[in-house]
């Protein structure tokens, strides 16, 4: 079991990471909206191995049955492992792009209040407030479990679907083996 939770949460964090990875380096201002869009929706389909993992260890391990708990704790491994490299892989882009990431959200965060119209004392605390988030997320304690909570609650809610989803030893059987 504790290999295919390394095999799938590895490939889960790779098919998020790399993804996103590629996003920050090569974006440009946009959509905050869209771009959070986006990332989640890379999330669930990297966090669909967690299904396909649970799915394959109750097939051909477990001879198609596996019970509720079993099935979630498999799929919170693999979330947690595909969180550690999800973390590793920003690690590795904020390091590459000189951590400009910091700076870009703050400006675009800024500029967007001052384009909603706000008062300047309304856009003096967004400044103030991204002053103290650049401060914060230079303190590597503060950013990576930031960073895990990111991509965690996401590999939850899969897990829990496909633990429910998965119990079933009806839902998607397992297929006989050709003769």
């Amino acid at each position: 079991m504790l290999r295919m939770i390394l095999a799938f949460g590895l490939a889960a964090g790779l098919v998020v990471a790399i993804p996103m990875c590629l996003m920050v380096t090569n974006s440009e201002s946009g959509s905050t909206a869209q771009s959070y869009l986006v990332g989640y929706l890379v999330m669930l389909v990297g966090l669909s191995l967690v299904f396909v993992g649970v799915k394959r260890y109750r097939d051909h391990v477990l001879g198609g049955v596996i019970r509720f708990a079993p099935a979630l704790g498999m799929g919170l491994a693999i979330s947690a492992i595909a969180g550690v490299i999800y973390v590793i892989g920003w690690e590795i882009t904020l390091a590459v792009t000189n951590y400009a990431f910091v700076d870009s959200y703050a400006a675009a965060t800024i500029e967007a209040k001052r384009a909603s119209g706000a008062s300047a004392a309304e856009i003096a605390a967004v400044v103030a407030q991204m002053a103290e988030f650049k401060t914060q997320y230079a303190n590597p304690w503060f950013r990576l479990p930031m960073t895990f909570v990111e991509i965690f609650p996401v590999g939850v809610l899969v897990s829990l679907i496909s633990a429910a989803l998965l119990r079933n030893s009806r839902f998607l059987p397992a297929r006989a083996a050709a003769g």
